[in-house]
């Protein structure tokens, strides 16, 4: 069906050849501005690879071109092309609509409800807006990025006023989120420090030497509580430092989400930690006695482990690509567009 409705395209725009310039031009140009409006890029290609001169058509009222709607509808694949022009793309740098808008303006309006959905939380729904915001600002020289548009308002005032709303939300997820993980990154660092204390089978009286101390499964418990004990704390220290960050616009880009990165992946960490050394220490215990109590006891310890992984691991995963992926800005092939 794609790959039809591309030769349509192809078909419609051979016919448009045809006929007059004055009566082709508003066709296509219509086409190509609601194309960018849908993210349609195979389109937009196909349109100004027969009309080179559609890539300058503008939007009747709002006098937008293709890559200010990008901008304004948070159409990625349709404002890359950019990357994909040669030195004509300057033009388009410094454009701006009908109300002195510029690329930085566009992305200071709130995203389209449908696109900020896209991305889960609210925290990293700022973080996407300021990704835009910042790839914009790249592009507009550095005179433009305290532009005045026709209300009065540069990029940032725009930027800050219409995402406020998001920012208080944003905060309020992460503080929820960082709460829930401060609590059980406590518990553990609680646990595993009394297990420290009061080791399996106990100590010598005389020396204060747990019995077990030449057992490997003592040392694997020993190690294992270690780590634990470790990791939980950095994951504590991590959310905590979210629990009393500035929550300024700019620490959502990077700061926050590292921290929630570095919380989550230790807390993951300890939790499995903790895990192993409570495995071990039942196994020093009772490996005299019964072997197969170990097997449930072996069976059962994974459950937690997996339950985090179901629950928490998706929005770390989310959080890393989000803050550490490949981006969705850039060229995405050699070919040259215009």
């Amino acid at each position: 069906m794609h790959q039809q409705t591309l030769e349509l395209v192809k078909r419609l725009c051979l016919a448009l050849e045809s006929l007059p310039c004055g009566d082709a031009s508003p066709v296509y140009q219509n086409a190509i501005i609601k194309a960018a409006e849908n993210g349609i890029h195979e389109v937009v290609e196909v349109i100004i690879e027969m009309f080179p001169h559609a890539i300058y058509a503008e939007e009747s009222e709002t006098e937008c071109n293709i890559f200010h709607i990008a901008a304004r509808e948070r159409v990625e694949n349709i404002f890359n092309l950019i990357y994909h022009m040669n030195e004509r793309k300057q033009y388009f740098y410094d454009s701006t609509d009908s109300s002195d808008n510029n690329f930085m303006h566009m992305c200071g309006e709130l995203a389209p409800p449908h696109k900020l959905n896209l991305v889960s939380g609210a925290a990293l729904q700022m973080q996407r807006e300021l990704q835009w915001f910042k790839e914009m600002e790249m592009f507009v020289n550095p005179s433009r990025r305290t532009w005045y548009n026709s209300d009065d308002k540069t990029p940032q005032m725009l930027f800050s006023e219409k995402h406020e709303k998001l920012k208080s939300q944003g905060e309020k997820w992460m503080k929820d989120t960082a709460t829930s993980c401060s609590i059980a990154a406590a518990l553990i660092v609680t646990v595993v420090f009394a297990a420290a204390f009061t080791v399996p089978g106990g100590v010598h009286s005389e020396t204060g030497v747990p019995v077990f101390v030449e057992k490997s499964s003592f040392i694997i418990f020993a190690m294992s509580d270690t780590i634990s004990m470790f990791t939980s704390a950095t994951s504590l220290l991590m959310f905590v430092s979210i629990l009393t960050s500035r929550y300024a616009e700019q620490d959502f880009l990077y700061v926050l989400p590292k921290r929630l990165c570095i919380g989550l992946l230790t807390l993951f960490t300890s939790i499995t930690f903790m895990i192993g050394a409570f495995t071990a220490a039942m196994y020093t215990t009772l490996k005299e006695k019964s072997n197969l109590f170990l097997i449930p006891v072996a069976l059962l310890a994974c459950l937690p482990v997996t339950s985090f992984v179901l629950l928490q691991f998706p929005l770390l995963i989310a959080v890393m690509y989000s803050t550490y992926g490949r981006g969705i800005f850039g060229k995405k092939s050699d070919r040259r567009l215009y």
